[in-house]
């Protein structure tokens, strides 16, 4: 659910910047960084404690799709903190352009963290 949550304070961002609502953006990005460090603290916590595992993997004709989305998703979660870290400083110290630019490459990938995170959930223990 954090993960979800995240995603949508992320579009609710890109919408408030696209119609000039700087400080509704702002709010909406910080809730998002917010809510991603409760999530990240949570599953580490929780992953310390129990390891890894999983209760199965799924198979058959699902278990590429499981894998590819679950290699991407591992991957792009680990290159995306450092990318939100760096559009944070660079909005903190209001280079504007820099931020823009590194926002639209940030934004996709954080959305696609997002999605992918919930995907892999629902995958693994299904609804």
């Amino acid at each position: 659910m954090l993960n979800a949550f995240s995603g949508l304070l992320v579009i609710g961002g890109i919408i408030c910047i696209r119609k000039g609502l700087w400080k509704a953006h702002a709010s909406f990005m910080i809730s998002a960084v917010a809510v991603s460090l409760i999530f990240l603290i949570s599953y580490t916590t929780y992953h310390a404690g129990h390891g890894m595992a999983t209760r199965s993997y799924p198979q058959g004709p699902w278990r590429p799709w499981y894998l590819a989305i679950l290699i991407s998703h591992t991957i792009l979660a680990l290159l995306v903190v450092p990318m939100v870290i760096s559009v944070l400083g660079l909005a903190s110290y209001r280079r504007w352009t820099t931020h823009r630019h590194a926002g639209w490459i940030t934004f996709p990938v954080w959305l696609y963290v997002s999605v992918t995170g919930v995907v892999v959930y629902l995958m693994l223990y299904g609804v």
